[in-house]
């Protein structure tokens, strides 16, 4: 499945989806299955009330434990706590607190603990099964391998030839600003990472173009090539962009994040791609 949503001019992660669809399905339950009380009747809390809360408490505590997890990059500037276009989340930690969180509502709110429980369990249900059926499979994209490529050159290229360590391929253009925004953090890591290979994959610019915009922002860059027909962002991402694909190295697609990745969020999935290497 496609790991983003084109509504028009605007592109979605479907993880998003997944999420507000796991939400909803929660409320919808308890509202179906919960009690009926009186008008006025203030016997138990309003379930719609006590599962946006847990909803709430689980997205916060989600993000706080990535930042526990990443602090060196927010040190320097604290607020970007609060930009989580990154896609920076603990998920796990979140659905814990949002469990713990119902549990205290059902023991000392006295909240219907059937009605609260189970909403609780579909929404977990359909946010872990979700998240499972949006993850990448496990092997080399077929996609990738056709891509006719270029490098500023004009000479062709091939992903082939990044092949044996684990590779990141970033799918952008210079009119993109998300794009722009996450350059520094890709070229920090490249730095920093030599034993991963980086490929920055421009989508449909001129070779002129291209080259102008690195010299002036991003000169530091090694391995970019042009995609000049898009195909990558158009196979890989429904031409949503900025896109990274993480691939182990095997070739194999272990991640796909459509949108914006901080320098803690690309660590994170850094992490991810060297973790079987470490083991070896």
């Amino acid at each position: 499945m496609t790991p983003a949503i084109r509504i028009g001019p605007l592109v979605f992660p479907t993880e998003l989806l997944v999420l507000a669809a796991a939400a909803a399905i929660g409320l919808l339950a308890a509202k179906l299955f919960g009690p009926k009380h009186a008008a006025g009747s203030r016997a138990s809390p309003d379930m719609g009330t006590v599962l946006w809360r847990a909803l709430v408490i689980g997205l916060v505590v989600a993000r706080l434990g990535f930042v526990w997890r990443y602090p060196a990059h927010f040190l320097e500037n604290p607020l970007r706590i609060l930009d989580v276009r990154d896609g920076g989340w603990a998920g796990m930690a979140g659905l814990a607190a949002a469990w713990v969180y119902g549990l205290y509502a059902a023991v000392r709110r006295k909240a219907p603990p059937a009605t609260l429980l189970g909403a609780l369990a579909l929404a977990s249900v359909a946010w872990v099964g979700g998240g499972r059926w949006l993850a990448p499979a496990a092997q080399a994209p077929s996609e990738l391998a056709s891509l006719a490529l270029r490098q500023l050159d004009g000479a062709p290229a091939e992903l082939a030839a990044f092949h044996g360590k684990p590779t990141v391929i970033n799918l952008w253009a210079s009119w993109c600003p998300p794009c722009r925004r996450e350059m520094p953090a890709f070229a920090a890591a490249q730095a920093a990472h030599p034993g991963v290979n980086f490929v920055f994959l421009n989508q449909a610019e001129a070779s002129p173009a291209v080259a102008q915009f690195l010299a002036q922002h991003a000169p530091s860059l090694r391995n970019v090539l042009l995609d000049p027909e898009g195909a990558a962002s158009r196979d890989m991402s429904n031409r949503g962009l900025p896109a990274t694909l993480f691939l182990d190295a095997q070739g194999r697609l272990v991640d796909l994040r459509v949108g914006e990745l901080s320098a803690a969020s690309l660590a994170q999935r850094l992490d991810a791609i060297q973790a079987p290497a470490s083991g070896d």
